[in-house]
Parts: C-alpha cells; sequence; structure tokens
C-alpha cells in the first residue's frame, strides 16, 4: 500500500509579512480559496486516502494542521519537539508507517508547493511507485527547469539509461548537485539531463529506515527509541526526550547524496515551490499591464507590480517590479527581483527581539 508524508513544519519567512511563525505560508490560502497545505492532501486524493496520509508539522501548528485536515487521523499529525531539518522527520514517518505495514511505499511531499498538471503529476507518481517497489531503490521526481535558477538543488540523470512507465520518462540518477551559480545553472539548462529537485521523494518505508541507519545511525537509534513508544500514551514525551538527539541534516545531505540505486521521474507538471513573492507573481494572473492587485487599486503608468492591501484604495504612479503587501501590522515594500532577501528582514527582526512580528 501507499503512503504520504506531507512535510509542513516550515516558516516560510520569505512571504513575511503574511507568512508568520503560528501561521506559515502552508496555511495560508493562496490562489484558491484551500491552503497550499489543503491542496498537497487534495492533489493525491486518487491514489492515496486520509488515513494513509502522515503529517510532519510542530507544536505550534499542529493543532491548526488538525483544524484544516480533520480527514487525516489527528494522531498521524506529528509534532517535531525542535526543527532538526528533513531527514529524521521521514525517517520518523518511515518507522510509524513499517510498524502498520511492512512493504509499503512512501511518498514524501513538500507543503507549500504549485502544481498546475494534477493528473500528469499522478502519472508522474504512478511510475516513482513501480520503481520504488524494488527493495532498495530510491525515487526522485526530476522537475523540468524552465530557467537557469540558481535557488534550486538539481539532479543529473544518465541520458541512456531511460525506460518509459505512465508516458513519462525515468532515468538512472548520476548526482545530486547543490545550488549552482548562474553561469552553472545556465549550463545545466543547455545541457539538457539536469532537472530541479523538488523534493519529492518516493521509496519504500524499510529502504528508508535501512538508508538512515546505514548513513545517519545516531539519529536511526534516538528513532527506535521513540517508535517502541508509538502505541503508547508516552509517545509524546519519548518525541520530547529523544528527537533531539537525533542529526539535523536535510535527506539529501544525510541520505540521498550517498546512497545508490536512485532513479528520477522526469516531471513536467507546472510546478513552482512558491518560496518567495516573485514566485507567486510568476505563477499568478496578471492584468494588461502586468500587475497583480489584490484589494482596491488604481494604476497610472504602473507595470509589472503585486500589490496585496485590504482595507484602503492603493494608488501606483509610475513604478514599477514591485511587491506590495501590507498585514494588521506591518508593510512590505521591495522590488520583485529582491524578494528572496525578505528572509533576511525577518532574521533582523528575529536580532532585534521583535517576536510579535515574527
Amino acid at each position: 500500500m501507499t503512503y504520504a508524508v506531507i512535510l509542513a513544519g516550515g516558516r516560510g519567512t520569505r512571504f513575511w509579512p503574511q507568512s508568520r511563525a503560528a501561521r506559515p505560508k502552508q496555511l495560508l490560502k493562496i490562489l484558491t480559496q484551500r491552503s497550499l497545505l489543503q491542496q498537497s492532501v487534495d492533489r493525491i486524493a486518487a491514489l492515496i486516502s486520509p488515513g494513509n496520509i502522515f503529517i510532519l508539522g510542530n507544536k505550534i501548528l499542529r493543532d491548526s494542521i488538525r483544524e484544516q485536515l480533520p480527514e487525516v487521523p489527528s494522531r498521524q499529525v506529528l509534532a517535531e519537539p525542535i526543527g532538526h531539518n528533513t531527514a529524521p522527520c521521514i525517517a520518523l514517518a518511515a518507522h510509524l508507517i513499517a510498524r502498520r505495514d511492512p512493504g509499503a511505499v512512501m511518498v514524501v511531499l513538500p507543503s507549500d508547493q504549485i502544481i498546475a498538471l494534477g493528473e500528469r503529476f499522478l502519472d508522474c507518481l504512478r511510475a516513482a511507485e513501480t520503481v520504488a517497489q524494488k527493495d532498495g531503490n530510491i525515487v526522485v521526481l526530476g522537475l523540468k527547469p524552465t530557467r537557469p535558477e540558481t535557488g534550486f538543488g538539481y539532479v543529473q540523470v544518465e541520458e541512456h539509461r531511460v525506460q518509459q512507465l505512465f508516458g513519462v520518462e525515468v532515468h538512472a540518477v548520476r548526482q545530486f548537485v547543490e545550488k549552482p551559480d548562474r553561469p552553472t545553472a545556465e549550463r545545466y539548462l543547455s545541457n539538457g539531463n539536469y532537472y530541479w529537485n523538488g523534493g519529492i521523494f518516493v521509496w519504500k518505508a524499510r529502504t528508508v529506515i535501512e538508508a538512515t541507519e546505514r548513513f545517519l545511525p545516531k539519529t536511526h537509534q534516538a528513532l527506535v527509541e521513540i517508535v517502541a513508544h508509538a502505541e503508547a500514551s508516552t509517545f509524546d514525551q519519548a518525541l520530547e526526550e529523544w528527537y533531539p538527539r537525533t542529526d539535523s541534516i536535510s535527506v539529501d545531505y544525510g541520505i540521498m547524496e550517498k546512497a545508490n540505486n536512485i532513479f528520477c521521474v522526469a516531471c513536467d507538471i507546472g510546478w513552482s515551490d512558491l518560496g518567495s513573492w516573485e514566485a507567486l507573481y510568476e505563477v499568478s494572473e496578471k492584468d494588461g499591464s502586468g500587475n497583480i492587485l489584490i484589494g482596491n487599486c488604481v494604476t497610472l503608468d504602473a507595470v509589472r507590480n503585486l500589490v496585496d492591501v485590504a482595507g484602503k484604495l492603493v494608488a501606483l504612479i509610475g513604478v514599477e517590479d514591485l511587491v506590495i503587501v501590507e498585514t494588521g501590522d506591518a508593510l512590505l515594500i521591495c522590488n520583485r527581483k529582491r524578494s528572496q532577501d525578505v528572509s533576511r528582514i525577518v532574521k533582523e527582526l528575529e536580532q532585534k527581539g521583535l517576536k510579535e512580528l515574527l
């Protein structure tokens, strides 16, 4: 049987001021009347039922996640006591899933992505699941790059080792590579055998467990101690005690860059990580001047702006490529091309102790 593990613990700092610690990006309703997290569950409904979904969040978000997803069993909404990146939480979910179903395949999904071509995405998951059925195989969904992006890691694939499943190509992976500089990203794009790594993985639960035991033994031992309490009332207590003893490391660094038998499903699914206001601008519908205007706005010679302000008139005159976003306690104005730097503002607010703005 196939299970889903949705990672929902991020803060989404580049979506400040709307994204806050207690109401991060994945819980916001962006582009639709369903939050990004709810859309993640909706997107896989044809393949995976809510009873087979595990959500990884944190203590601050657990109640909000349960409120948004009442169809997911509440015990399967897990609260990490401390943020230790993706490897420990994925492995924890693998242990819990394997206890229920030793032969289970698990799909790991971020909770804050946009995928425009839903049926194509499901075909990619079906292909990945087929490959992952073989013990030891690890599958990553490689996302077809549309620009020389420097903010993503990439997957390089073997061009001559290709199979077709469900109408999509499956390649053997040559290597994972880190975020490149601009010239390197341009070379990756022109080469044609590099794909973005969007953090979507498919593998058997026991494959995750075995890889964690091999490459992250300290994490494995801590998780064994936690999962011994899986069916007991002491589970949360064990999680609090042992989870901080896991390695704080991403699954990419901790496992993917060291493992063998990795395959890549080549995907062209209208994907966006929605990692910044600029990313939202790219995927949103615009008016004839290239503006996205949410609220009461008037413009004069203003082009390619994103405005989200409620409760007042916003007048734009002769400005271009701006992001203007207001909440009850904060106003952001920045150049669209600098929207990645919003996270730097959040760090400065942290340093100044302005917790009420985080």
